[in-house]
């Protein structure tokens, strides 16, 4: 049997938390005089949702829910007003009389209207039927092809990411110009959010490797042909575009010269001898079938036969880019990561196995050692590859891997690198950054400011974009660092100085930087927070990774993509199934809406309450 509840005592829990949301508006009186007029009230309320998580209402839920009262789980739109609504309620259950209640005027209907305003200022309409945005981060090839951008915009994409820690300015300018015009061909509103590369510790380049490319053609479990490879000629002076077939660059003569039926003889890399026939000939260059592994080198000299005369010529293959050569690393190596920006290179051993140089990697920010001591523990390559820092010099870290594949894991160049625990105090804006500033304000709708950790942060980024009063351009704060998040509730206050503004979950580092374990957790309170916040939020990284990459998805990241639907946008990652995978997303938070608004359940009638139904209904 129930226990009865003490209206009384609860009324005076409530109190409480009243209490305490006066007194933080006290304390943060400073932060919230100097929020934008627009994000004022937004602000207030963010102070009182921070008053309430700081008590433990778990029991006082239970008792309001005994009531047939709201039990405050879903008090993040309007803290304060659902808080008097429910003294409110308890004053006519109890009879109380004499009890102060201020009324709120804000709303305490399922939608913000004012959090709507927020949203539309800075991530623009939202599609009929989805109220949640789709961000896409653009590829090199949106820069170079128009029609990629238009079917991207047709799939669903409305906002654009351009990321500033690849391509150049006139890359991002074709992107940009490709964007704008196919939005408009459209009828369509897409924006334009431009990130800054920030302070992300990433390693230098590796040592080139050999510019060879090596083609084999399609067998079947027993190793017996049963396709051919699809080969490319074309001319060398092009940019080259998107193809299925593998790329060999030739002088544009020899492609002038060829006709289908012409054979092409040459010895490969290998020593080996070989020849192809001319298969087709089109406006981009000639295509031929190869059913031989085949290694294609820069310089090797092709032969031209002519299929009617007999004469030949001889041209040599144009520039094939390095192939990279990645470092091994397995649990006990040690590698070397170095100020010098000379390209690192794998372990080198002698005929007998011994060691006699460790493997080694340059950091792109050496500033970061300043800030590092023996013992710090170090994350690679998004979490990939672990170790433990053993000695800091003034040149160097030694750190021993201490978690990778048992096979071995590889280390490419430009990976981003980690130093979870460590009090690194590198500047928010780094001298890039302003640089690319200059690009952002003229061509995009909104900036991103990359591994935000304290309000001085934002800060920096809002006194720089003063520079340009004639320019009003959207902030959005990424969440990707431990301290970023333990300092969330003024990150916010600091954000919301800015108008337009919006939270990016950056959910890749915030992993790495926090523990895999947590991330469901902290991703579900900084939700949380925006929404007291009334700020919107984007839900980013690796969100249908495997759909965009390799066209198929895992049955996980529909379950995450499903989740992402109780946030304002999602943003999904380039890849070669782009497309699939924007039209994937789009399907999915159309048919999520129906279910879920924020953290309610919306109790659409089901297909399988009124008797049988076919599951694609």
């Amino acid at each position: 049997m129930a226990r009865p509840v003490d209206i009384k005592r609860v009324s005076e829990q409530l109190a409480s938390i009243c209490e305490r949301a006066r007194n933080l508006e006290s304390e943060f009186f400073e932060e919230l005089g100097a929020v934008h007029p627009e994000f004022q009230d937004s602000a207030r309320n963010l102070v009182h949702y921070v008053a309430l998580r700081q008590f433990d209402i778990s029991e006082l839920q239970e008792e309001l829910l005994t009531l047939g009262l709201s039990s405050l789980g879903r008090a993040e739109r309007n803290v304060m007003g659902l808080v008097y609504a429910v003294r409110s309620a308890l004053q006519k259950l109890g009879s109380e009389d004499g009890c102060e209640l201020y009324q709120q005027s804000a709303s305490l209907e399922l939608r913000n209207p004012r959090a709507d305003v927020h949203k539309k200022a800075i991530l623009g309409d939202h599609p009929d039927g989805r109220d949640v945005n789709i961000m896409v981060t653009l590829p090199t090839q949106a820069g170079q092809s128009s029609n990629l951008v238009s079917e991207m915009i047709a799939a669903g994409m409305n906002l654009a990411r351009i990321n500033c820690a690849h391509d150049d300015a006139a890359v991002w300018e074709r992107m940009v110009r490709n964007v704008r015009s196919e939005a408009r061909k459209a009828c369509k509103e897409c924006r334009v959010i431009m990130d800054l590369a920030g302070p992300k510790l990433r390693t230098g380049d590796l040592q080139p490797g050999p510019r060879v490319l090596h083609l084999r053609p399609k067998r079947d479990p027993l190793g017996r042909t049963i396709a051919p490879r699809r080969v490319r000629f074309m001319p060398d002076d092009i940019v080259q575009r998107g193809t299925k077939a593998a790329v060999i660059p030739v002088p544009r003569e020899f492609v002038d010269r060829a006709s289908p039926g012409d054979q092409i003889e040459f010895v490969d890399s290998r020593g080996k001898g070989r020849s192809l026939t001319v298969a087709s000939k089109d406006s981009k260059g000639l295509l031929l079938d190869t059913y031989k592994g085949i290694y294609f080198a820069t310089g090797i000299e092709l032969q031209l036969v002519n299929q009617d005369t007999g004469d030949t010529s001889v041209y040599p293959v144009g520039e094939l880019p390095p192939v990279e050569q990645p470092i091994m690393l397995r649990a006990g190596d040690t590698l070397i990561l170095h100020k010098d920006s000379m390209p690192g290179a794998p372990a080198q051993e002698d005929v007998s196995g011994d060691l006699i140089a460790a493997a080694h990697i340059a950091c792109q920010q050496p500033e970061v050692f300043d800030f590092v001591a023996a013992g710090d523990p170090i994350s690679l390559n998004d979490g990939k590859i672990s170790g433990i820092v053993r000695s800091v010099s003034d040149e160097a870290l030694e750190i021993e891997i201490t978690k990778a594949k048992p096979t071995g894991s590889k280390l490419r160049g430009n990976r981003g690198i980690n130093f979870p625990g460590s009090d690194i105090r590198l500047p928010g804006l780094t001298a890039t950054d302003k640089k690319d500033l200059r690009f952002i304000v003229e061509h995009a709708d909104a900036v991103s400011l990359s591994f935000v950790r304290e309000p001085g942060d934002i800060t920096s980024l809002q006194e720089a974009l003063e520079q340009f009063p004639d320019k009003k351009l959207g902030v959005v704060i990424k969440i990707e660092t431990e301290r970023g998040f333990n300092n969330l509730p003024r990150l916010l206050l600091a954000t919301m100085r800015s108008y337009p503004a919006a939270i990016m979950i950056a959910r890749g580092d915030l992993a790495v930087e926090c523990g895999w374990e947590r991330l469901a957790e902290l991703q579900e309170e900084i939700l949380w927070f925006c929404e007291a916040a009334q700020i919107p939020v984007i839900w980013a990284t690796q969100v249908l990774e495997q759909t965009a990459k390799k066209g198929q998805p895992s049955r996980a990241e529909i379950s995450d993509a499903a989740m992402s639907q109780r946030a304002d946008c999602v943003m999904l990652n380039k890849g070669p199934h782009i497309l699939a995978a924007i039209r994937m997303l789009d399907n999915i938070l159309r048919r999520m809406e129906k279910h879920q608004f924020k953290k309610t359940a919306r109790m659409k009638k089901l297909s399988v309450s009124g008797g049988p139904a076919s599951v694609a209904q």
